[in-house]
C-alpha cells in the first residue's frame, strides 16, 4: 500500500512527507498545490489504490471482504494551521509506538 500511494502521489503531484500505515487506516502529511482541493487528492489516493490493489489481489474482491470496498467513504482532512508541521510529523511518527496488543507491538505490514 506504501508503494501504491507513493507512486499515485507522484502521478498527481502530490507529495508524501510523512505516511504511517496502520492496520486499519493510514495517516498522511502531504501537500499538493493550491488549484487542487482536498477532496480531488483524497479521491485520487483512494480511488486509485483501491483499483489497482483489487488489480493485484481479485481474490480479495471476489470474496466481497470489507464489501468488496478497500476504503470507508470518510476520512479526514485537515490542514496545518493551528499546529505547526513538526507537530503533525511527530503525531504521524509516533502511531507506530502507540499500537500495542498486550504489552507487544501489533505486527502489521508497512
Amino acid at each position: 500500500m506504501r508503494d501504491l500511494l507513493k507512486q499515485i502521489a507522484e502521478d498527481n503531484q502530490i507529495q508524501i512527507e510523512k505516511m504511517e500505515v496502520m492496520p486499519e487506516h493510514i495517516h498522511l502529511l502531504i501537500s499538493f498545490r493550491p488549484s487542487k482541493s482536498g477532496s480531488s487528492v483524497v479521491k485520487a489516493l483512494k480511488g486509485r489504490s483501491a483499483f489497482l490493489f483489487f488489480q493485484n489481489h481479485p481474490e480479495i474482491k471476489q470474496n466481497k471482504m470489507w464489501g468488496g470496498h478497500l476504503w470507508s467513504p470518510s476520512y479526514y482532512f485537515g490542514t496545518v494551521g493551528n499546529m505547526s508541521k513538526e507537530v503533525v510529523e511527530k503525531y504521524i511518527n509516533d502511531q507506530i509506538y502507540n499500537t500495542v496488543r498486550d504489552g507487544k507491538p501489533y505486527p502489521f505490514p508497512h
